[in-house]
């Protein structure tokens, strides 16, 4: 357990935005959470867990508190007939586990390579892309619980995962420490996605070696920036700003009567529908590169919030307020932020 004062937030972000940490401690242990959370209590501190800062907006005065941040590492495998279970340090890279179940023949989750981050983060936001969600392979997640004063372990029916969302989401009772994975043993994956189909030349429902998958969803997220690259200055964002609404059948139809023509959407279920975010966000008169001060839209990808250079993070939530704003005027609808919002707000 290292500990060190007025650490620069905004370096370790891919906003690249935010002041300093009053201290930042980095956690290579497990155990080390609790002494961590202990000595912030007992200094009366506030308490904010940094992954890989890829889904973070930290406010232009930093953070007052102790920022802990995740530097564990870890991989074991347990492997039977049918599947491999894998426990997880939470400071180990997502996409570099990514690239070793696709190595190793693990099925499930090729279609979320190219996400940055750590694998702590992967259940709180239960990230997914292009047809998979990180909840369909965990098994079991352990954490720090605050209230008890101990590490747990939660099975997935307590971690209560959603659409980018699960009790761990704006929630500091819990501190993710380990998350175990059951893979099936499978080197294809089923494209399950209109855009990725499309990449692959494939049918929806159709199973595809999983490495040709990975190259593929690369490919599509490099296209829209949404692969980290020095070289790219689009891919200085947090990725997705806002989450894709899920509306009744009221909703769609207005949507559709001031949109004047019929959006793309997606069943999920209930009589629901899914509308891209992005789509709303282009037809509400925000285009790709759109500006406001230093923060614009992404040039490749309408739903990509990025610093264009210099920016702050009330430049950014300004930016996200007029589309948020513009959105609502238009169709009706509200947009919900995707990223997490430390020492700041976006209301």
């Amino acid at each position: 357990m290292r500990t060190r004062t007025d650490v620069p937030l905004a370096p370790l972000t891919t906003l690249r935005v935010g002041g300093n940490a009053a201290r930042m401690v980095a956690i290579d242990r497990a155990d080390d959470v609790g002494l961590a959370v202990r000595e912030a209590e007992v200094r009366r501190e506030p308490i904010f867990v940094l992954g890989g800062g890829s889904n973070v907006v930290v406010g232009d005065a930093g953070f007052p508190g102790v920022v802990l941040q995740m530097a564990t590492r870890g991989v074991a495998v347990r492997r039977d007939d049918a599947r491999s279970i894998v426990d997880v340090e939470a400071g180990e890279e997502w996409d570099a586990l990514v690239e070793r179940a696709v190595d190793e023949g693990w099925g499930a989750v090729a279609c979320m390579s190219g996400i940055p981050g750590l694998v702590g983060a992967t259940p709180i936001q239960n990230v997914g892309a292009y047809g998979q969600e990180v909840c369909e392979t965990i098994v079991a997640v352990r954490a720090y619980d605050r209230e008890a004063g101990r590490l747990v372990r939660i099975d997935p029916a307590s971690c209560a995962f959603g659409y980018r969302t699960s009790a761990f989401k704006r929630n500091d009772r819990w501190i993710v420490t380990h998350v175990t994975f059951a893979f099936e043993h499978a080197g294809e994956t089923v494209v399950r996605y209109a855009d990725l189909a499309a990449a692959l030349d494939a049918r929806m429902g159709q199973r595809i070696p999983s490495r040709l998958v990975r190259d593929a969803v690369l490919a599509l997220r490099r296209a829209k920036g949404m692969v980290l690259d020095a070289g790219d200055p689009d891919s200085v964002s947090a990725g997705s700003f806002f989450t894709n609404p899920i509306v009744d059948s009221e909703a769609l139809a207005a949507i559709e009567e001031r949109a004047g023509e019929r959006p793309p959407r997606f069943d999920a279920g209930a009589g629901r529908s899914k509308v891209p975010a992005a789509w709303l966000v282009e037809h509400a008169g925000f285009a790709k590169g759109w500006s406001l001060g230093r923060a614009r839209i992404s040039k490749k990808h309408a739903l990509a919030l990025v610093n264009g250079g210099g920016a702050t993070a009330r430049e950014l939530l300004s930016a996200a307020r007029a589309v948020r704003d513009g959105v609502r005027g238009r169709f009706g609808v509200v947009l919900e932020p995707e990223p997490v919002f430390v020492a700041c707000s976006w209301e």
